[in-house]
């Protein structure tokens, strides 16, 4: 058995399956979604994301809104350790794991030590299937991955997610430049395709949630 991190992609997306706009724009969830989204965080114990979520959202990865939430640990995925030393997630009392690879420089890398944890992980890049070994060694045995459409792929191509969770606006935004929930190179044929079945279903506020697990 593989001693990996059960790992659910969760995520808001538009209609036509954008989880941002063409500027960047990510505020996709109602109210009552970004609650379902903490609660949740609450009950892992890690929350990972690229670095450009890091970069252009600068999210601070917490469960604050909810009274009492338990903070999850907090992991960037950056290969070149890119990420500023002003982040919202080096902010509060979250531990935070920053992941990279051997080509991230020393001297950032020393300094992103002062403030939280660093995993080398991999040559040129982050080697994700590295990296969950080494958070499943630290007890994070169930991840929220909170990915932007890069990060989605990587983990989805390795066999890495078991759970995908999406809530649905009503809106579309279209925009070739748009982000969509999975990017990357993609599968060839949709026979391809990661395989997935429904367990839930149901509205949430104006928003409507499907919940599926990664079929093997």
């Amino acid at each position: 058995m593989e001693m990996r991190p059960w790992v659910v992609l969760n995520a808001g997306i538009t209609l036509d399956g954008k989880i941002a706009s063409r500027s960047r724009d990510s505020r996709i969830s109602c109210p009552e979604d970004l609650k379902r989204v903490h609660r949740l965080r609450s009950e892992v114990d890690g929350i990972m994301v690229g670095i450009n979520t890091a970069l252009i959202d600068d999210p601070k990865l917490t469960a604050h809104k909810i009274e009492g939430g338990r903070n999850p640990v907090r992991i960037v995925v950056d290969s070149r350790g890119r990420i500023p030393l002003t982040a919202q997630v080096f902010k509060g009392d979250a531990k935070t794991i920053i992941a990279v690879s051997k080509k991230a420089p020393a001297d950032k890398v020393r300094e992103i030590e002062e403030k939280a944890e660093v995993i080398v992980c991999g040559e040129d890049r982050v080697d994700l299937r590295c990296l969950m070994k080494e958070l499943y060694a630290r007890g994070i045995w169930k991840l929220l991955l909170e990915g932007g459409g890069t990060l989605n792929w990587g983990m989805l191509k390795e066999g890495l997610v078991d759970e995908v969770r999406v809530a649905i606006a009503p809106r579309i935004v279209g925009g070739r430049d748009a982000v969509t929930l999975v990017e990357g190179e993609g599968y060839d044929l949709i026979s391809e395709g990661v395989r997935l079945r429904l367990k839930k279903s149901y509205p949430l506020g104006e928003d409507f949630i499907l919940e599926y697990e990664v079929v093997r």
